[in-house]
C-alpha cells in the first residue's frame, strides 16, 4: 500500500450512561457486579484523499424517547477532529440499531454503506418480535429506506474493500447484518468492532453483550475480529469507556470526548 492508503482514526463520544451496572453488559453474570458505564461513539477514518465516518449515533428525539442524554450531536463531535459532516462523502453504517443510525440527515452529501442482511433484518419478519424490534427506531430505518430510493445506499453481501486500506467485514451476531471496519493505519491494521464487541471484557471473557440475534455468530465474530486485526491491541470495542483512557485526546478541547486510535494504546 502507498502512503495514501494509511489513515488516521478517531473515536468520538457523543453520549454516555454512567449508572449502568456490570450485570447489564454480559449474558452470563458473574459474582463481581458493580458500576460499568457505557459510552456511545461514532468514528472517523481520515486519509489524504478520502474520509469515512463510521455510524451515525442517535438523534435528540430518540434520546428523549429512551431517557438518554445526548451530550453533543455526532456532527458536533466530528468537528473536534476536523471533519465537517456536510462534506462527508462516505458513511459506513455498521448496523441499524437506534443508537447507530439516527442522524443520516446530518450527512446530506454522503453515500451510506450497509450490509444486505441488515436491511433485510430491520425491515423483515424478525421485527414482528418486540424482543428484537425494541433496539431499532422506526424513523431511522424508514429514513434509510428513503435513502435507498434516493440512490444513496451501497449494499454489500459479506466482506468488501471500500477503498485501499478500508474494508468492511460481515460479523452478524448482535444483529443479522452487523459489519465491522478494518483500517490500515501507521501502527497496522486496526478493527473498529462497533457492536461486534461492546466492551473489551466481552471478548476477553468470552461473555457476549446480552443484546444478541445469534449467540454462536457473536462468539465466532469475536474470533474473526481478532483475526482481522494485527493484535488484540488493534481492536476497538464499540462502547467501552476504557477506549478514552487507553488512547490520547486529540486536543485539550477534546479531552474526554475524542481520541486518536492510530497510535499505540497505553494499557
Amino acid at each position: 500500500m502507498s502512503g495514501n492508503d494509511v489513515y488516521e482514526v478517531y473515536a468520538i463520544r457523543y453520549a454516555t450512561v454512567s449508572e449502568r451496572q456490570r450485570k447489564d453488559n454480559f449474558i452470563f453474570v458473574d459474582a463481581h457486579d458493580g458500576p460499568m458505564p457505557i459510552d456511545f461513539y461514532v468514528w472517523a477514518i481520515v486519509g489524504k484523499d478520502r474520509t469515512f465516518v463510521v455510524d451515525l449515533g442517535f438523534s435528540a428525539e430518540d434520546a428523549e424517547a429512551r431517557g438518554r442524554v445526548l451530550e453533543r450531536s455526532p456532527a458536533e463531535g466530528l468537528k473536534l477532529v476536523g471533519v465537517d459532516a456536510g462534506d462527508v462523502k462516505d458513511v459506513i453504517v455498521t448496523h441499524l440499531h437506534w443508537d447507530h443510525a439516527g442522524n443520516y440527515h446530518e450527512f446530506p452529501n454522503a453515500r451510506f454503506h450497509l450490509q444486505d442482511r441488515e436491511m433485510a433484518y430491520a425491515t423483515g419478519r424478525h421485527m414482528q418480535h418486540d424482543a428484537l424490534r425494541r433496539f431499532f427506531a422506526v424513523e431511522p430505518v424508514v429514513g434509510m429506506v428513503r435513502e435507498v430510493y434516493n440512490g444513496r445506499v451501497d449494499f454489500y453481501d459479506g466482506d468488501a474493500e471500500l477503498a485501499p486500506g478500508v474494508s468492511v467485514h460481515l460479523i452478524g451476531g448482535h444483529t443479522m447484518g452487523l459489519q465491522v471496519v478494518r483500517v490500515n493505519t501507521r501502527r497496522g491494521q486496526v478493527v473498529l468492532a462497533s457492536d461486534g464487541a461492546h466492551f473489551y471484557d466481552n471478548m476477553l471473557d468470552g461473555n457476549p453483550f446480552p443484546v444478541v440475534f445469534n449467540v454462536a455468530d457473536m462468539l465466532a465474530g469475536h474470533k474473526k475480529i481478532y483475526s482481522l486485526a494485527d493484535s488484540a491491541n488493534h481492536v476497538i470495542p464499540g462502547h467501552d469507556p476504557q477506549v478514552r483512557a487507553f488512547y490520547p485526546a486529540v486536543s485539550s478541547e477534546a479531552e474526554g470526548i475524542a481520541v486518536r486510535l492510530d497510535v499505540d494504546p497505553t494499557l
